[in-house]
């Protein structure tokens, strides 16, 4: 990787996101696939898998979080600096389901200064929305590239 930042949005997002999925043991352990990335927004899905099923038949709530936090992680890191999440709050609206697969769709909605707010909707693959996550980020000051 280049110790500059592209100069392009859409590429800087991209070399971000490669950079901390690289390193990301969490999300890849727990077989997400990081399905899109761009300024301020990230797309993650997971399928539902036997380990993550609580005892009530359904999708323990920490995963379905986990999903939601890593692509409000990848969203806030599109910009060239290491972004962190300072608060985050989940509404479950329905379960999800042994072998389902997840989507986690994160958008930015406010960036000023170091703070970021950022949705993330996470629906079934028929698009059925199972939660909705909203983070706050706090920037660390710390860049993915080194300066010139």
């Amino acid at each position: 990787m280049s110790d500059q930042p592209p100069d392009d949005p859409v590429a800087l997002a991209r070399a971000c996101a490669d950079a901390m999925w690289a390193e990301d043991r969490a999300s890849v352990g727990l077989g997400m696939s990081l399905d899109a990335v761009g300024s301020g927004t990230a797309t993650l899905s997971m399928t539902v898998g036997p380990a993550m099923v609580n005892g009530h038949g359904m999708c323990h709530g920490g995963y379905i979080f986990t999903l939601a936090d890593s692509a409000f992680a990848f969203a806030c890191n599109t910009y060239g600096e290491r972004t962190v999440a300072q608060q985050a709050s989940i509404l479950f609206v329905r379960p999800g389901q042994l072998g389902e697969r997840l989507i986690a769709q994160a958008v930015e909605r406010v960036s000023a200064g170091r703070t970021g707010l950022y949705d993330v909707r996470v629906t079934g693959a028929d698009g059925d929305v199972v939660a909705e996550f909203r983070g706050q980020s706090r920037s660390t000051g710390r860049a993915f590239f080194a300066p010139e």
